[in-house]
């Protein structure tokens, strides 16, 4: 690893941490990394003001790792995050990166999946802890979750955890940490409730803020005026023509989600939505089937699409102009991500003209308008995606791990690796991604095959069957 002013090397942190980071593919720090470490590694509490995507996860996670001792079997850092997938991303991340010390134990502490388990694995012994307030408080009076040992509090999106009401859980949260420890607080917006949870808490934190990583010349911005009746018309035309990969399409309520879906789908799109009162276990499959390439469009509230981080996505949708001129920088820096390009497009009626204004204010640049005219089916058949994917019944709960699965499909069924996509083992199900052309012959020889010996029920999802 080289001495550039922006290596890792630069940093406090021992020869195995680097040589992992060197091994991760992380040749040197983001801005938001550069700016936040130095001071969080001498021990600093940290005020971070960074977007989603700008490597903040891995800011945090090696502050307090540099704090953890492995030796000791007790709960040392707890990371605060406003939803479950953020959650899941976030133990991913730490665990990748605490590979340099060994057993280095991560637990996620989230609603919609039994506390029996989690009671379990916490009495194993723990030593981060990243969790949702909700059912971190639970945990906290159960007494099955013990602070004192704590060193480092992060709390993760603060905005959107107080967006969704979190302020006082936090507090209760952090009075249980001891006073000593050290408090990292990353933030993409610095409302209000943000200066009043650090006056709480916080022992005079360093401020850093870097700008948004999106250089405006990644995403390109264009914009199409539209009737009202003309707007659901208008997404099948932007998909028609300019055929991303994958899509996510920002609608401002349930109800005109649920109209975008049934619409792509009578056309013959595969198009899943995402919205607030969906069960965690149709979530789970909507945006694992979103992940692993097997649906192309995924329509979503900005409420369900908090902490949704999806690598590679080539185009955002704007079905309608958000009220809030900030959401409008969340929705398009979705795409256009480590160094990728990505377009963004948005759909505005003559009555949002105002909103598309302060929008232009915000980013200092007028819009870019074209006419829906000028939008032609580009020639290759419907958009479909190039996989699809498979439900078995089983997961950790029956030990089902991903090599268990592959084994099954590629040396007992015969079907190639590349023929084969992402696999993810949840607690009770196991999803997993092949291409679309041997989708349905696989869900049934893997139906009437086995998987570590056993007999599995197998099925593959489709549009409309995410329940």
């Amino acid at each position: 690893m080289t001495n550039a002013p922006n290596s890792f090397a630069t940093l406090a942190l021992s020869p195995p941490v680097l040589a992992n980071l060197e091994r991760l593919g992380y040749t040197e720090m983001t801005p938001i990394q550069a700016a936040s470490l130095p001071p969080a590694l001498l021990g600093k509490d940290i005020i971070a003001q960074a977007k989603t995507g700008s490597g903040k996860t891995a800011a945090f996670a090696l502050a307090l790792l540099a704090n953890l001792n492995a030796r000791r079997f007790a709960v040392q850092s707890l990371v605060l995050c406003p939803t479950r997938e953020l959650a899941d991303q976030v133990t991913a991340e730490i665990r990748r990166l605490a590979r340099a010390e060994d057993n280095t134990k991560v637990v996620t502490l989230c609603g919609g999946v039994p506390l029996r388990g989690q009671i379990a694995t916490l009495e194993h012994g723990a030593h981060v802890v990243v969790g949702t307030p909700g059912r971190v408080m639970d945990h906290l009076e159960r007494g099955t979750l013990q602070l004192d040992a704590l060193n480092t509090l992060v709390l993760d999106e603060a905005d959107r955890m107080l967006d969704m009401g979190f302020f006082d859980d936090i507090v209760t949260v952090a009075r249980q940490c001891p006073p000593a420890r050290q408090t990292l607080l990353f933030s993409a917006t610095y409302p209000e409730g943000i200066a009043k949870l650090a006056a709480q808490f916080m022992r005079e934190p360093v401020t850093v803020k870097v700008e948004a990583q999106h250089a405006g010349s990644q995403i390109e911005q264009r914009w199409y005026e539209v009737k009202a009746k003309e707007r659901l018309d208008g997404v099948r035309l932007l998909l028609e023509h300019f055929r991303p990969a994958s899509t996510l399409a920002f609608c401002n309520t349930k109800v005109r989600c649920r109209e975008v879906v049934a619409a792509l789908q009578a056309q013959g799109f595969s198009a899943l939505a995402l919205y607030g009162e969906l069960e965690q276990r149709e979530r789970d499959q909507v945006l694992v089937r979103f992940a692993n390439r097997s649906c192309s469009v995924l329509v979503a509230t900005d409420v369900a699409a908090r902490g949704l981080d999806i690598a590679n996505l080539a185009a955002v949708i704007n079905v309608d102009v958000p009220v809030d001129t900030e959401v409008h920088v969340h929705r398009i820096g979705r795409t256009g991500r480590a160094g990728e390009t990505g377009l963004a497009l948005s759909l505005a009626s003559l009555d949002e003209m105002g909103l598309v204004g302060r929008i232009e204010q915000l980013q200092g640049r007028p819009s870019q308008w074209h006419p829906l005219s000028e939008l032609t089916p580009a020639p290759g058949g419907p958009l479909l995606p190039p996989m699809a994917t498979l439900h078995i019944q089983g997961g950790r709960k029956e030990k089902i791990r991903p090599g268990d699965v592959l084994g099954a499909l590629t040396a007992d069924l015969g079907y190639t690796r590349e023929q084969i996509g992402k696999i993810d083992v949840n607690e009770f199900s196991t999803y997993v991604a092949v291409e679309r052309g041997i989708a349905r012959q696989a869900a049934e020889r893997l139906d009437a095959g086995r998987i570590k010996g056993r007999s599995v029920k197998v099925r593959l999802l489709e549009d409309g069957d995410e329940d």
